[in-house]
């Protein structure tokens, strides 16, 4: 392999639009889709969808999950333990496809491009969103980046199921309505418990590098079947706090559209419990993710048939 970043059009070391594609990590976007939108269905099902805030928060969500993964991308490579990863297609850095310091400028861009939304929402809305935007960058950052990432010490799960799940959510829903309700913290609670999922499975398939890295996880500290019990404790609260909502409430019985999605899951469990080989823990991986996108996809639509 060469020593040598490929070029493009764009010139040494910066790599082609297909490149920038792969650093960016596109199958982790679902999960920077869903509670976005979720926020915007419980909106639209109170009348106070505002079509303008819902696009731009989703592009901002977008830019966040791209700018976290570049960021990821970027400290792994200065990391000594950086070479013990696994050389996935999104490993650009380390495939020689982009150079170090064009990563870090892709990812200061992309946050930037994302706190100028923040910014133009929080004037259209009120100076509130501003602490919690300030919140959700910086915890964006220091996940992944600094001398000691957070997602590298314990703080993984609690940061994505508060930040992915519920902050995500909440903030979706005040764009539109400008208020703080209960329906929105009910409704990010089974975003939260499945985007989390996604990152217990990343985890149980990342054990044997993470434990060479020195990571901190809670699959690293208490083992697989820990992390797989976490897992199914995850998705099955998931689909029990939606599905409750629906049986004690009629109007939201459309909300029991989620259960289209168990044959995804079962498909996804098998090789969450029985997955030791990388690549079938991989797949766990993928399927979780899909789960998360359709489970997300029914709930806004159920949220939406109900109003």
């Amino acid at each position: 392999m060469s020593n040598v970043p490929k070029t493009s059009l764009w010139g040494p070391g910066i790599g082609s639009l297909s490149v920038w594609w792969q650093a960016g990590r596109p199958f982790t976007l679902p999960a920077s889709i869903v509670p976005i939108l979720i926020g915007a269905a419980l909106a639209y099902r109170e009348g106070e969808l505002i079509w303008v805030r819902f696009i731009l928060a989703l592009i901002a969500s977008l830019l966040v999950q791209i700018g976290v993964n570049l960021v990821d991308e970027y400290s792994d490579h200065g990391r000594p333990a950086g070479a013990l990863k696994h050389p996935a297609p999104y490993k650009v850095i380390f495939r020689r496809e982009l150079t170090a310091r064009a990563v870090r400028m892709g990812a200061i861009i992309v946050l930037a491009a994302a706190t100028l939304i923040g910014v133009y929402l929080i004037a259209v809305t009120h100076w509130l969103l501003l602490p919690i935007c300030l919140a959700s960058l910086a915890a964006a950052y220091f996940y992944a980046g600094g001398p000691k990432p957070l997602g590298h010490r314990g703080f993984g799960i609690p940061l994505v199921f508060v930040f992915m799940g519920i902050v995500m959510v909440t903030a979706g829903y005040y764009i539109h309505s400008e208020r703080w309700t209960l329906d929105a913290l009910w409704a990010s609670l089974p975003v939260a418990c499945f985007v989390t999922a996604i990152l217990v499975v990343n985890d149980l398939r990342d054990l044997d590098e993470d434990r060479a890295e020195g990571k901190m996880t809670p699959v690293t500290w208490w083992g697989r079947s820990f992390g797989r019990g976490l897992w199914l404790v995850l998705v099955v609260s998931g689909y029990l706090v939606v599905c409750g909502r629906a049986l004690l409430d009629p109007a939201m019985r459309g909300l029991l559209l989620v259960l289209l999605s168990l044959p995804i899951l079962f498909v996804a469990a098998r090789p969450v419990f029985h997955g030791k080989e990388r690549e079938t823990l991989a797949r766990g991986l993928r399927m979780t993710s899909l789960v998360h996108f359709v489970f997300g996809l029914l709930f806004a639509i159920g949220l939406i048939i109900g109003r």
